[in-house]
């Protein structure tokens, strides 16, 4: 029986380790093109793409973890995922609570998007909550109305809640383009933030040194740049 017990020990501390080598990826699914979820109920999308090219050059098993957004640093602390992949901009503010990698995703410009070309961007402006577009906005000197996702946000504006979206640029072409001149872009766009990197709790340093070495590697040989045409366009910002 003590050796049947010992043995049953020793399966689980050997479980429980393998559990640990692998990395849970947590994102949206809900912020195309960088991450959305398909139709047969997958995490797709330029993330998901990278997220998985990641692991595989940094030789780590990885899973997929979707969580709404405006609780998605929490929950990483509190250990429900290892990673954040989900168009998150490196800013000071989030840089205080957690760790980031190198950027995988450039400064990109942050953009209004309305129904009209002379809204006034003074008014009402509708934005993802927890986002620098919505912390821009707020000290704008307009009014931002924040909204759980992003396509909250864009509902606004259709709906006449909003006089104008404010979110990446990246994210509102294609809902811009679809619109059939429903939806327009207005005003100058906006540089903000330090690029997408990968989310880390700080305490996860060896975790962030084989994730910079894999992104590194996928800047040297153009793959990341490729990743990014594919999924933005020739005309998309790349390294």
């Amino acid at each position: 029986m003590k050796n049947l017990l010992l043995a049953t020990a020793l399966i689980a501390v050997s479980g429980a380790a393998q559990a640990q080598d692998v990395v849970r990826l947590g994102t949206e699914g809900a912020y195309p093109p960088f991450n959305f979820i398909n139709d047969a109920g997958e995490v797709a999308g330029f993330e998901r793409e990278f997220g998985d090219e990641l692991c595989k050059r940094a030789e780590l098993t990885c899973e997929w973890v979707t969580n709404d957004w405006d609780s998605i640093i929490p929950n990483l602390q509190s250990g429900n995922y290892d990673a954040i992949l989900a168009g998150m901009s490196i800013t000071e503010e989030r840089d205080a609570v957690i760790d980031f990698t190198q950027n995988y995703f450039p400064p990109a410009a942050s953009a209004y998007a309305a129904m009209s070309a002379d809204v006034d961007l003074t008014g009402v402006v509708s934005a993802q909550v927890s986002t620098i577009q919505a912390a821009y906005v707020a000290e704008s000197g307009a009014t931002v109305l924040e909204f759980a996702t992003p396509d909250e946000s864009v509902a606004a504006v259709r709906n006449g809640e909003a006089v104008a979206v404010f979110a990446d640029q990246d994210y509102l072409a294609a809902i811009v383009a679809e619109s059939n001149g429903e939806l327009m872009f207005v005003g100058e766009p906006v540089q903000l933030g330090g690029g997408i990197g990968v989310g880390l709790r700080e305490s996860d340093t060896e975790l962030k040194e084989k994730f910079n070495a894999a992104i590194q590697t996928m800047k040297d040989d153009g793959s990341l740049n490729a990743m990014i045409e594919k999924h933005f366009g020739a005309e998309a910002t790349k390294f």
